[in-house]
């Protein structure tokens, strides 16, 4: 299994969940030291993990972080594209630099990634890929335009992806997340109760359950889940 953005918050959840199951972890992020801790805390509770610190603003980090995963498995079966960026702020005068580095990291690199994994995925007709979006991805919020593009992006990437590989046996299912206790969401929501945030597991806990999925006749398309004091679908 392959998570982006796994040295912390809903990364590193995912990808200590995803070990505790079972399954070897490829942790993908910039950050060398944190990558390293998440990868001591998986071999401690018996798990294994490769650290490949990728800055996915680069396509030759990009390269590399897909022969690393050739050389050490030359397997792919779980993809969990979850590294995203964001600024905010109005759209009036809102920063192109940030907006092209928004596009780089939540939709270009998830699109790239996307396609070196179907690479692993296609020739044995067998594979999952789970894109973290956002409840951002079909609502709209006051001075998170570029974000939000970026998440609405994810979402229609994801249908049409699951469209296209259905008749290979590759599973694309999409979760979008309300409010989570990540640096991002403290960000964006400075307003807001930690209290009553979701935490990381909880988003971990529901890779694990359309995983649990994987060889039935359900299918999942798509998960919204929202803090329990939130207002659903407005």
């Amino acid at each position: 299994a392959l998570v982006t953005g796994a040295s912390k918050g809903i990364g590193k959840a995912i990808s200590l969940s995803l070990a505790k199951a079972g399954a070897k972890v490829v942790l993908a992020s910039r950050s060398k030291k944190q990558l390293a801790e998440v990868k001591e805390t998986i071999e401690e509770i018996g798990g294994e993990a490769l650290c490949v610190p990728t800055d996915l603003t680069s396509d030759e980090d990009i390269k590399h972080l897909f022969t690393e995963i050739k050389n050490h498995y030359n397997q792919l079966d779980i993809l969990v594209n979850n590294a995203g960026t964001a600024t905010y702020g109005p759209m009036v005068d809102f920063p192109m630099d940030d907006f092209d580095l928004i596009m780089k990291v939540n939709l270009r690199a998830v699109y790239q990634i996307c396609q070196k994994a179907l690479s692993f995925m296609l020739p044995k007709q067998h594979g999952y890929i789970i894109n973290i979006s956002s409840v951002v991805g079909f609502k709209g919020y006051p001075n998170q335009s570029a974000y939000g593009i970026s998440k609405h992006g994810i979402m229609g990437l994801s249908k049409s992806l699951a469209m296209e590989t259905q008749k290979d046996h590759i599973r694309v299912s999409t979760i979008m997340p309300g409010g989570v206790e990540t640096d991002m969401v403290k960000k964006a929501r400075p307003d807001l109760d930690t209290s009553v945030l979701m935490k990381p597991d909880e988003i971990a806990e529901t890779v694990l359950y359309l995983l649990s999925l994987w060889n039935t006749n359900a299918m999942v398309d798509q998960i919204y889940i929202r803090r329990e004091l939130s207002t659903p679908f407005k």
